[in-house]
């Protein structure tokens, strides 16, 4: 499931991409999120007519052997059959937002030498991934990214991939009923590039 993703496009590049469904987009203040984006990281979504800098993860309390409260972990994907959990229901059916991704990456190889298999589009150097987010007193406002099966291309790797969205759906995502939300949460039936790399999966963050 993914746990690592890049986003390469500056906030400009990023809004002339999203002019499909803003043309006039307001970029939310905040300090530049990095290319390499794990759990726990700040990235860039689309919610409410702004580009914003989120955190990528719900906070989940955490404590420890002894009952003492560790630091919380940020819960960076949302499974579709769990978003009716009381986890996940209210953000889904409230505040979605679109993630802008130049790829995504999964762990493939053996235990212990796994590294970084990269998924991108062949014909769009960003793509929007379905996702919702709330705020919080952990890490402020915070997104997570919601997952469906693998389709054909990231089978082979995983079994589940994020909900990539086509233009066409991007409103009906951010604006439409629940209902009619959960009904794009389905593997992309596009082409998708391939990129296997030597870079080990556990890498320097």
């Amino acid at each position: 499931m993914c746990n690592l993703y890049r986003m390469s496009k500056s906030q400009d590049e990023v809004a002339h991409f999203f002019d499909a469904i803003a043309q006039d987009l307001s970029v939310a203040p905040g300090g530049n999120a990095p290319e390499m984006i794990y759990p726990g990281y700040p990235g860039l979504v689309l919610a409410e007519g702004q580009l914003r800098q989120m955190i990528w993860g719900f906070p989940l309390a955490r404590t420890g052997a002894k009952g003492q409260p560790l630091k919380p972990k940020p819960v960076n994907n949302a499974r579709t059959d769990r978003l009716k959990s009381p986890f996940w229901r209210s953000s889904f059916e409230n505040r979605r937002c679109l993630i802008p991704v130049s790829d995504f990456a999964e762990a493939e190889g053996p235990k212990g030498g796994k590294t970084r298999t990269w998924f991108s589009l062949p014909d769009s150097p960003l793509m929007a991934v379905a996702g919702f987010w709330r705020g919080s007193t952990e890490f402020g406002a915070a997104y997570t990214m919601v997952m469906t099966d693998a389709n054909d291309h990231v089978r082979g790797v995983h079994d589940r991939m994020p909900v990539i969205l086509s233009p066409g759906d991007w409103s009906t995502w951010l604006d439409s009923s629940p209902q009619e939300a959960f009904t794009l949460c389905r593997p992309f039936a596009g082409d998708m590039q391939i990129t296997r790399t030597d870079e080990p999966w556990a890498g320097r963050r």
